[in-house]
Parts: structure tokens; C-alpha cells; sequence
């Protein structure tokens, strides 16, 4: 699982345009080139580029190394903290790694549309993955009908958390539509409770949460190909769809009652500690949407980590409609190529690919498989389970969508309009506006 600042990161896409065009490596061409070392076919050397460290690193790295040591093969590790600018940086000096795990698709596709990426589709089974992988988790790294991107681990982000036994002893079920959620939080209401906790505020990053509530109820009610379509700003945010979305957004934020502190504290309240009052007696709030690095130590309580599933519930953030399609918010990260003749690399990225990837990661409770068939005896908690279901039962997987879009744009006027259109500083109009206005002509 990503930590959740790499939820939200500054993508680099107009330097992907600054990318000189070439052919893909048979390994690292520089000198500080650890991976195929142009050796093509012969070499058991690979390097493995990719933006996490610490713990997340050592995790990572305890589930790859012992298989590549069975195998000969010897893994150079070169994470940064800058993966975005960097990649860019070393495809131009034409000093490629082996394999590269990209944080979001954006780049990749970029990459892979100038010939820099080699397609998977001869290296893996594709059968198998079509039949094994999550809706959708496949076309996140796909280009023109090939897949130059493996999507290795898994974050969900529909979620709606809630305090479980208080929410069970009120008689309270999960919603299966946006109406039923509405029904849900009004009901709390008018039972004398607080439906929702919420928070935005992130630092210099804050309002992306915000956008999280966007992208969740375009896929919804637009389906996957609206959102797409939104993404890569061919629906503007001043239409008929996302206005469609803020105002489901206002009805649930802006109505008096509805958010513990009211309007005015959500822009202050921090996003990951901001659900915390529903563990208080009697329950703060009711209902709380983030991702599913929430239920982890350092943002729920102790107290509430070491007992949760018995204090935790959650359910997925619902379709528009109970018989509707039902899209789910993600990212992730995802393996891309560069060495198509490191038979090396090639052997990594298959074993990356198999549903059993990630057992010894999942067991510690950071990670989560993008394959439908993965064992869910790995996951330590019920909880965890069924985040991971809510995954496997969607009907299409989208990434998040400020991040692939232009940083002006995503990790800008997106955040900082959305900050202001909450704290009452903005009309909805005007937000919508101001984001359609700083979208890069060239973007």
C-alpha cells in the first residue's frame, strides 16, 4: 500500500514531451546503468527503478529478491523520491533501468507511445491475467490494445469507513446506491446523530481529498469511459456530468447537520485523523470516506487498530445505482519494461504477475493484490478482506484522475478551487471555471 502522499503525486507530464525519441534498450546503456548492461539474453542482472522507500522498500524487496536469487538473477534496487522527473531524466540520457514501477499510468503511456516501453503482451500470459486480474487493472496500463503496464499492487479509495458496533446497534445497513447513501446519511440525521466526519486539509497539499469525492462520483454516475473522457479534459469540469457530481457532493457536505464541525471545519480538517471522533462514546460521526491506508497505525487510534474488526466497518462507496455498473477509485503501482531482450527482466515481471505475489507483504497488512484469485487468508484482518472485495466485485478500476492529469491542473487549481468552493470562498461556478481556464493549452 502507498503511503497517502504518493496518492496524490505531482505529475510531470509536460516533460514527458521533452522525451527524445529512440529505441527501447536491451538493458541499461550508463554508467550508472545497473540492468542489462547490454548484454541482452546473457544477463542475470537487473535493475528495478521505482518511487517508495523505507518500509515499503524492505517489503517490496523481501517479496522479490529470494525469488530472484532461486533464479541467478541479481537485482540492482534504485528507488528515488522524485520517480516522475527522474524517469524522465534518464530516458533523455538514454540511461534506462530494467524494470521501472510507475506510480500512475500518465507517463507510462507517455513512454510507451514514443517506443521507449517494450509490450507485455508476449512476455506474460495474458490469458491468464484477463481471467485473474481485476476489471479494469489491465486497461489502466494499456496502449492501442497492448499492456505496457503491470499493475503490481493495488490502493482502494471507494470506501466509506464506519464505527461498527454503534452503527450495527442503530439498525444501519451499507447502501447499494447513491440515493440509499442520501436515505442513510438523512436517516442519521434525523435520529438526533451525525452522519459524516470529513477533512481536507494536507499541508501544502491541501484539497486533494476533495478531488478524491469528485473522482468517485463522475466514475459513478459518468462509468468509466466519462471519466476517461474527464481525465484527458474532453468533458470540461463546467459540465452537465461533474456539476452533477458537486452537487451530490453539497447535498452530503454543505447541508447543516450533515458534517461533524459543519462546513467550515472540513477545509481545516486534517484527512487522515479527520474520522477519528466516530470511535468516540457516543460516536462523533457516522460515516467517514478515504482510502484504505486509513485503517493502519499513525491514522485511526491505537486503541482502534488493535481491535478493528470489531471496531471498524466498511463498505464500498456505492454506484448510482443498485443494478448499475459499479467502478472502483484506485491506483497502484505498475511494472513497465524497458529491456526487452533482458531475459532477466522478463523472468521478474512473471513472477510479479502471478496471483501469489505479495502473500508475505499482505500478511504484514500494507498490501493489496490486483488479482481476484489472490488468497485472502493473506490479509491479517476481515477488514482488510473486504476492502479487498470491494475491489474484486467492481465492474471497472479507475485510477486517480487528478493525478494523470496535468500538474497545473491535478495537484493545482484542482486542489487549491475545490479548497476554495468549500470554505465558502468560490461558487461552484466559478471553481469549475478557474480549473477549465488553467488547463494547459498543450496538455
Amino acid at each position: 500500500m502507498r503511503g497517502p502522499i504518493l496518492f496524490k503525486t505531482v505529475t510531470v507530464l509536460g516533460a514527458a514531451a521533452l522525451l527524445t525519441s529512440g529505441c527501447i534498450s536491451s538493458g541499461s546503456n550508463g554508467a550508472s546503468g545497473g540492468g542489462g548492461g547490454g548484454n541482452g539474453n546473457t544477463s542475470k542482472n537487473v535493475e528495478i527503478m521505482l518511487g517508495f522507500s523505507g518500509a515499503q522498500l524492505d517489503d517490496f524487496k523481501a517479496e522479490v529478491d529470494p525469488y530472484a536469487k532461486s533464479q541467478g538473477i541479481t537485482i540492482k534496487w534504485s528507488p528515488t523520491d522524485n520517480f516522475n522527473q527522474l524517469i524522465n531524466t534518464r530516458v533523455q540520457g538514454n540511461n534506462l533501468p530494467d524494470i521501472a514501477m510507475f506510480p500512475q499510468p500518465g507517463i507510462l503511456k507517455d513512454l510507451a507511445s514514443k517506443g521507449k516501453l517494450a509490450p507485455l503482451d508476449s512476455v506474460l500470459d495474458m490469458s491468464t491475467l484477463k481471467s485473474s486480474m481485476t476489471s479494469g487493472t489491465l486497461e489502466a496500463g494499456s496502449l492501442n490494445g497492448k499492456l505496457y503496464g503491470l499493475l503490481v499492487s493495488m490502493n482502494v479509495k471507494s470506501l466509506v469507513y464506519y464505527p461498527k458496533k454503534a452503527f450495527d446497534s442503530a439498525g444501519y445497513k451499507a447502501p447499494t446506491s447513491i440515493p440509499e447513501l442520501l436515505t442513510l446519511t438523512n436517516k442519521i440525521k434525523a435520529d438526533g446523530k451525525t452522519p459524516w466526519c470529513m477533512g481536507i486539509e494536507s499541508g501544502p497539499a491541501t484539497g486533494w481529498p476533495a478531488t478524491d469525492w469528485f473522482e468517485d462520483l463522475i466514475m459513478k454516475y459518468g462509468g468509466i469511459g466519462q471519466y476517461n473522457d474527464w481525465i484527458s479534459h474532453k468533458i470540461k469540469f463546467d459540465s452537465p456530468l461533474v456539476k452533477k457530481a458537486a452537487n451530490t457532493f453539497q447535498q452530503i457536505a454543505f447541508t447543516p447537520g450533515n458534517v461533524s464541525g459543519g462546513r467550515k471545519s472540513i477545509s481545516s480538517n486534517n484527512f487522515g485523523t479527520a474520522g477519528n471522533p466516530m470511535f468516540k462514546s457516543p460516536p462523533g460521526c457516522f460515516l467517514f470516506k478515504q482510502g484504505n491506508f486509513v485503517a493502519a497505525k499513525g491514522f485511526f487510534p491505537d486503541s482502534v487498530i488493535a481491535d478493528i474488526d470489531n471496531q471498524v466497518g466498511v463498505f464500498g462507496f456505492p454506484p448510482a445505482s443498485a443494478s448499475g455498473d459499479n467502478p472502483v477509485l484506485g491506483g497502484g503501482d505498475l511494472a513497465g519494461l524497458f529491456s526487452k531482450d533482458n531475459k532477466a527482466a522478463q523472468t521478474i515481471l512473471k513472477y510479479m504477475s502471478t496471483s501469489t505475489f505479495g502473500a508475505g507483504d499482505a500478511k504484514k497488512g500494507g498490501y493489496i493484490s490486483p488479482h481476484k484469485d489472490f488468497d485472502l487468508n493473506n490479509y491479517p484482518t476481515e477488514t482488510i478482506k473486504s476492502i479487498a472485495k470491494v475491489a474484486y466485485g467492481a465492474t471497472a478500476f479507475g485510477f486517480d484522475g487528478s493525478d494523470a492529469m496535468p500538474g497545473a491542473v491535478g495537484s493545482g487549481s484542482f486542489w487549491k478551487d475545490m479548497t476554495a468552493w468549500i470554505s465558502g470562498q468560490m461558487s461552484l461556478d466559478q471553481a469549475l471555471k478557474d480549473i477549465d481556464d488553467s488547463w494547459p493549452a498543450t496538455s
